[in-house]
Order: structure tokens, then sequence, then C-alpha cells
């Protein structure tokens, strides 16, 4: 990807609102955006079926896609239709979301990287659905990283911390070290907002749920905020989650997200290609607005 070309973008198609969200994406798609990943919030492979007839250059993702949530011969049947549709844009992110997530839907889940594992060569071995798109794992911790490299045909982080993405790629197998084919994609949370203190507030209240999940305190800890995730962890033990926004220091906030006038999040979005993310994925969200006002930020920003 050439210094000047523009990032993907992560999108969610909300209830009420699907029609307006693909009238977005084709928009996406008519400004230069990379790509287009659809969040695991909302049913992100729906929102990449339509999109594969919706939009016809962008790339497409899932963003990802819970393994445990379907059986793998739909997820294959659904994946390669995608691939077939969309002529060869689709990229299939998988992941093993977080306990919470499980709780809530009553999933059953088992050992992590042997799930990941076993998913894939199953989903590999399914007949008669047609060729299968790239399969981009999720990865946080070092272990999951090298299973990317080992399995898959990418690897996506979200929201990870800029300085410590040399150390967590350097886990991959040796033949996926610089090896340009290798997808590495990473969803960072953006703010386009000359208030940075209004811009800190909003990325502070949005990232507050995910310091309360111990995957991500876990990999946290592996990056070097130790003090920062032991202050989260103390608050959710003692029922103040709500505490978490106001323990979370500048300095990681700057590490894991994006935010602050244009030119600073244009120098942000080379800053991650050159710490060895080769499909960036803005999460856009606004100070002042929704989705829609968080695009029109960004289209701004970056295209404008």
């Amino acid at each position: 990807m050439s210094s000047d070309a523009l990032p993907s973008v992560s999108l969610a198609a909300m209830p009420g609102r699907r029609n307006a969200t693909l009238d977005l994406a084709r928009e996406i798609e008519k400004r230069g955006f990379s790509g287009i990943y659809s969040v695991s919030v909302s049913d992100g492979l729906g929102l990449c079926q339509m999109l594969s007839v919706a939009t016809e250059r962008i790339n497409l993702g899932t963003a990802i896609s819970n393994i445990y949530l379907r059986h793998v011969a739909e997820y294959a049947s659904t994946a390669a239709a995608i691939e077939e549709v969309s002529g060869g844009r689709f990229r299939f992110g998988l992941g093993v979301s977080h306990a919470p997530m499980h709780k809530a839907t009553g999933t059953k889940t088992g050992k992590p990287l042997a799930d990941m594992r076993d998913f894939v060569e199953r989903l590999r071995r399914v007949r008669r659905v047609g060729e299968l798109p790239p399969l981009i794992v999720a990865g946080m911790r070092k272990r999951m990283v090298h299973l990317a490299g080992e399995i898959g045909d990418g690897l996506i982080f979200a929201n990870a911390a800029r300085s410590h993405v040399p150390e967590s790629l350097a886990a991959l197998p040796q033949s996926r070290q610089g090896d340009a084919s290798f997808i590495v994609a990473n969803m960072v949370p953006t703010c386009i907002c000359d208030d940075l203190a209004a811009a800190e507030a909003k990325l502070r209240s949005t990232l507050g749920f995910y310091l309360t999940l111990p995957n991500y305190r876990n990999y946290w800890k592996e990056a070097g905020y130790v003090e920062e995730m032991d202050a989260a962890e103390k608050a959710v033990a003692e029922g103040e989650a709500k505490r978490i926004p106001s323990l979370i220091s500048d300095r990681w906030l700057k590490d894991v997200t994006l935010y602050g006038p244009a030119s600073v999040v244009r120098e942000g979005i080379e800053a991650w290609r050159e710490a060895g993310v080769n499909d960036l994925i803005i999460v856009p969200s606004s100070a002042q607005g929704n989705q829609l006002t968080a695009f029109e930020e960004l289209f701004a920003a970056l295209c404008d």
C-alpha cells in the first residue's frame, strides 16, 4: 500500500439504518478508501453480503466473525458466496471474542488457540462451496499472533498499542516476517477534533468497556501498561467500572487511538504504517455527533 493511499474504515449497520449504511458505504468507496470492515456488534457477515452487491471495487472484511456462533459449514458457504459475488474483494476476519459475549449468547467455548486452529482446518475442508476468501485471524497476545501467521492469510488487531506492534509482529513465524502479502490490520479508534479535551473524553468513554475485559487488560499489560490495567482491574472487582475512563493515562490513550486535528491524525496514520500495520482500519467517532458526523469529519480530514 502506498503512503498516500487512504486507510480502511469500520462500519456497522444497525436496525433502522441499514439502507443508509449502504449509501454511506458507496460514498466511502467513491472517496477512495482502501476497505470497509464490518464490526462484530451487528451482523457483520450479513453487511458484507449486502456490500458485495452494493459496491464495486472496495475491499470488504469482517472484524470479526465469532467462530463459535455458526456452524463451520455455514460460515464456509457464506464466506465463499461473498468472495464470488464481490469478485475476490472479501477478507474473512475470524476471532474467538470475549467471555461476556459468550455468556450473553449462552455459547460454549474451549481453549482459544486450539479452537481457532480446529475451526480453520475444518473450514478449509468444507467442499462444494467455491473458493474461500483470505482468512484473517484476530489476535492480541503473542501466541495467537504466531498462530495467525501459521494458519491464516493475515492478522487483525483491535485497539492495539502502536508502540507494541513491532514486538507483537516479531512473534509471527519466520516465514511471515517481512511477507508483504500477509495482511496486518488494526482497528484504531479515531476522533478528529480540534478540541483535544473533547476528543480525549469521547475516546475514554468509548474505550472504557474494553478495559473491563480480561483479555484486553492482559494484552495491554504485555504492552507495558501494567499500572493502568491493575487500576482498571481493581475498579471492576469493586463494582466501580464507571471509574475506568478516569484511570486511562494520556500515554495509553495516545498509543491506542488517533485523535486531534486532521493534520495530527494524518501523521498518526503514517506512524501506524511505519509500525508494521499494512491495513489500518479507522473506527471513526465524533465528539459532536453520531456515526454520520464522524464520517463527515473523516472525509473532510482525508479527502477534501
